[in-house]
């Protein structure tokens, strides 16, 4: 019975280390990602959190948009890719305008010319 708590001790001690150089190994990415408020936030964090973010803090003001991540097992790009298709353009990827249409109208924010809306003109 006695080394039982010596087991438990040994075992807590081992899953903070392996959480802890978890940690150590996310890399922190600033990204400008276009939206209005605070609905925009909850959607914009959501979307970079099932991309791979293990963190993602959007602020409304400044449109910065900051995550962290494991290298080994995601991207910025990733990031990117996923609060895109969510209906938020990026500073590096363009939403689609149906995923853009299908955001509640507070969250419309004004757009710039993409590439594509430019070719079909």
């Amino acid at each position: 019975m006695k080394k039982l708590p010596v087991f438990l001790a040994f075992f807590l001690a081992i899953s903070f280390s392996v959480s802890a150089q978890d940690k150590q190994t996310d890399k922190k990415e600033t990204v400008k990602v276009y939206g209005n408020c605070e609905m925009c936030q909850s959607r914009i964090e959501k979307a970079a959190k099932g991309a791979g973010a293990s963190s993602a803090k959007w602020d409304v003001d400044s449109k910065v948009l900051t995550v962290s991540f494991n290298p080994a097992k995601g991207s910025l790009a990733k990031i990117e890719k996923s609060v895109a298709g969510s209906g938020y353009d990026t500073e590096h990827e363009t939403s689609t305008k149906e995923a853009y249409d299908k955001l509640p109208e507070c969250c419309q924010y004004d757009r710039k010319a993409t590439t594509t809306e430019v070719k079909s003109n």
